[in-house]
């Protein structure tokens, strides 16, 4: 009898869009990391590529964990080549970056868990969860352009002798800083490549903050509570809202007579 409970426990659907987001930055950190570039960045996107393996180990682990068979997800399953293309590489080598095609797996596996039915179920949630994923999303692109932006500022910055970004914690630290429009003016681009990324940062980390700010507001404010007053009203017997109208009704009459009043001692002073 085949066992069809042997994938481990399935993970929501923000969880598997965040690793095959990540499992595609990992994969285009690979290729780029296959190009000419300077010392530095090569460092960088050797801690980003390092970062993403712990990511990765700590996924595996979970997935073993859960599995209601170990030894058929490990095997049969592919989690040998989760495995492979998360062990950490402390040095660029080209060994290293083939261990980084078992990537491939986990790639495919979480393609399929989102397609037919599953597709469907995945945009009826998002749907229905506008404002969880609006913010699961938002931070989710933030990371994406802080990654982006600090490999480019160092690539660009690092090939002029007056530049003053010139390590990876230094590009990732202007990143940071423009993208929340801080901008303390202790590391800034000098090449105009660099400049350029600097302004890609710039116009951003405006939508993002913007975005995360509208986010916060609406959790602050609390824009269910409304729908929630106007349930427990319905909710209230007959008597006790016709008598809280009643109560209404006489202030209004009372506040009618009042006002009749003091028009009537103003037409008499006059």
């Amino acid at each position: 009898m085949a066992q069809e409970t042997a994938s481990p426990r399935p993970k929501s659907n923000s969880y598997n869009i965040f690793i095959l987001v990540l499992t595609v930055l990992s994969l285009v950190v690979m290729l780029v990391m296959l190009l000419p570039l300077s010392e530095s960045t090569i460092k960088l996107l050797s801690y980003y590529d390092n970062l993403i393996c712990v990511i990765f180990l700590i996924d595996f682990f979970n997935n073993l964990l859960t599995a209601p068979n170990k030894s058929d997800y490990f095997f049969r399953q592919g989690g040998w080549l989760d495995v492979l293309g998360s062990i950490p590489s402390f040095g660029y080598t080209p060994y290293g970056s083939l261990l980084r095609l078992a990537r491939l797996s986990r790639f495919f596996r979480i393609t399929r868990l989102l397609r037919g039915e599953n597709r469907k179920t995945l945009v009826k949630d998002v749907l229905d969860n506008r404002s969880q994923y609006a913010a699961f999303i938002t931070i989710l692109l933030a990371l994406i352009v802080l990654t982006t932006a600090s490999v480019l500022v160092l690539q660009f910055e690092s090939h002029s002798p007056d530049a003053n970004i010139t390590t990876g914690g230094e590009a990732l630290w202007y990143s940071i800083v423009t993208i929340t429009t801080v901008g303390y003016g202790d590391f800034f681009p000098v090449t105009t490549a660099g400049r350029i990324a600097g302004a890609f940062i710039m116009f951003a980390g405006v939508g993002i903050i913007g975005a995360l700010a509208s986010i916060l507001a609406s959790v602050l404010v609390g824009s269910s509570s409304a729908p929630a007053e106007e349930e427990a009203y319905d909710a209230l017997p007959a008597h006790i809202v016709e008598n809280e109208l009643a109560v209404i009704k006489n202030e209004l009459a009372e506040m009618h007579q009042l006002l009749e009043k003091m028009s009537v001692e103003k037409d008499m002073k006059e």
